[in-house]
């Protein structure tokens, strides 16, 4: 008679959940000394809490910023081993608040700080411009033989075959890399929440999302458990949650930087192509990362990149004497207006760039970008959002509900044929054309006729969002994002002002534009208490080809 075996049954999701968190707070475990435990009753702003939890000099490092770090290991003032030590137990930290890690790595880390310090007693020299800084990495960016799940329960268990060629240009600088970050179900969210590893929060208000989906990267820099991370965004992913933590981050243009090995579903589409980019605590960070990148010539490894050096010391914002640096301000894209706080935040910033008399301040009349939104939102799930839908399912995992509204509530994804992409694909080119033409317009440096050349507008200023960090799940509106996706513009985040609800009333006898704005604008009748205390950030954007070419 033939034996018979019980059949090996699938973990459930449950069961593969509590596999990944035990396994993220066994990373966090390696960490010597320990990291201390945090209060058992918190404040909504968690900010102030790491440096009194660390020694003086972690917490002097850990709130360096990292052009200053660089300076300091390249010229033997601080080792790497200290660095990176300080940089665990915060990282630590910030997890215990934040919920902002998905793995710790802690013997690799000092392994290669203990490396970098011998070469450096041995030669008296850095091994390159970044030798000893500690960088945080999102998890969807593979690590050789380390896990790759992109937050699906379903994917649990993969490895990285390969490090992304990013990594390998970074290593070869002389980064060390210690975290690696959460990010949303599905990657498509403006928040940070998952099944596998749940909510992540804003450190300056629990209440609040830390932004998506490079959210994980924005909760840790805001604590300054990173001072300089990579994200990626394909909607306003690094923006999003600079924006909502405090910091700076950037979108290039695409084709900038390497983004092969960076993995999620529907690999190899070209519709609306995601970047990567750096999220940092200053800057400088932000110059450093991308200077340091460019100068590796990504280009010779990764083809499809543009052939183009890191400019710094050139400007494609100088201007002629005489003339002024001309800035349009976007006040509302005329689909959802921003929050009283913002408003208030770009009155205050537009009045100063007034005193400069170098600066000429214009209206920006937003261009159909209630179209825009159909045409980019159309263009993501171009498979009427399968892949994805199925990497959920897989695992009989629950939906999140920003996933649901990205996938299945949203009436443009479509499973599309092969001449829907086309066409679409059409529109997206004919809107970018329509786009620059509205640009060039604010100048007449194209006309021959004109007697007197009129400069166009150089860059533009905007809000980051309608509002500060959304309360959790209520990420809905993405176009003072997605905007710049969908016409492969770079923009750069950075940090104005905080919400304050003696000045940032609700005004009660706001009239909505239409349904999207009246959720927005209910929103905003919750901002005396859960807001209170959120960052206001804008951004400033420039046409691609400047990027490009002139950056």
């Amino acid at each position: 008679m033939a034996s018979t075996r019980p059949a090996l049954s699938k973990p459930s999701w449950q069961e593969i959940v509590k596999q990944a968190q035990e396994a993220r707070d066994a990373s966090l475990k390696l960490v010597d000394p320990a990291i201390p435990d945090v209060p058992s009753e918190l404040p909504l702003d968690v900010t102030e809490i790491p440096k009194y939890l660390l020694s003086t000099e972690e917490a002097v490092i850990t709130q360096t910023a990292p052009e200053e770090l660089v300076a300091s290991l390249a010229s033997g003032r601080l080792k790497s081993v200290a660095v990176v030590t300080a940089f665990l137990r915060r990282a630590g930290i910030a997890q215990k608040l934040t919920n902002c890690i998905t793995e710790l790595l802690p013997e690799q880390a000092l392994a290669r700080a203990k490396s970098l310090d011998d070469f450096y007693a041995r030669h008296k020299k850095p091994v390159g411009p970044l030798h000893g800084l500690p960088i945080s990495v999102k998890e969807h960016i593979e690590m050789k033989g380390l896990g790759i799940n992109v937050s699906f329960v379903s994917w649990w268990g993969r490895k990285g075959e390969d490090d992304a060629p990013i990594l390998k240009i970074l290593w070869d600088a002389g980064c060390i890399f210690y975290a690696r970050t959460t990010q949303p179900q599905s990657l498509m969210h403006l928040e940070t929440s998952s099944n596998l590893y749940g909510v992540t929060v804003n450190p300056f208000n629990s209440n609040l999302s830390s932004g998506g989906s490079s959210g994980g990267e924005g909760a840790l820099i805001g604590l300054r458990g990173s001072c300089l991370g990579i994200g990626t965004d394909i909607g306003g992913s690094i923006r999003s949650p600079a924006a909502s933590c405090g910091v700076y981050g950037l979108r290039p243009t695409s084709y900038r930087l390497p983004n092969n090995r960076a993995q999620a579903t529907m690999m190899g589409e070209e519709q609306i192509v995601p970047v990567i980019g750096p999220i940092s605590t200053s800057l400088e960070g932000v110059k450093l990362f991308m200077k340091t990148i460019i100068a590796a010539r990504p280009w010779l490894v990764e083809p499809s990149l543009v052939p183009f050096p890191w400019r710094d010391q050139e400007s494609h914002l100088e201007v002629a004497k005489g003339e002024k640096l001309k800035i349009g301000v976007i006040w509302s894209d005329e689909v959802v207006t921003p929050h009283p706080p913002v408003r208030r935040a770009l009155k205050e910033v537009v009045a100063k760039l007034r005193e400069v008399e170098d600066f000429e301040i214009v209206d920006w009349k937003p261009y159909k970008h209630d179209e825009a939104w159909e045409i980019i939102s159309s263009l993501y799930f171009c498979d009427g959002g399968k892949e994805g839908a199925d990497a959920i399912d897989l695992s009989g995992e629950p939906w999140r509900p920003l996933s649901t509204f990205a996938i299945k509530s949203n009436p443009n994804v479509k499973r599309l044929s092969i001449e829907e992409v086309w066409s679409w694909t059409l529109k997206r080119e004919a809107y970018r054309a329509a786009y620059a033409k509205v640009w060039n317009d604010t100048g007449n440096i194209h006309d021959n006729s004109s007697e007197k050349a009129v400069r166009p507008v150089d860059v533009i200023l905007c809000p980051a969002g309608p509002g500060t960090a959304t309360l959790l799940d209520t990420a809905k509106y993405w176009c003072y994002l997605s905007q710049w996706n969908l016409l492969d513009y770079p923009a750069v985040i950075f940090p104005v002002s905080k919400v304050d609800p003696q000045v940032d009333v609700v005004d009660e006898q706001y009239k909505p534009l239409n349904e999207k704005d009246e959720f927005n604008h209910k929103l905003c009748q919750f901002a005396v208490t859960p807001f209170y205390g959120s960052e206001v950030f804008f951004k400033i954007i420039v046409d691609g080809l400047t990027s490009k070419y002139c950056r």
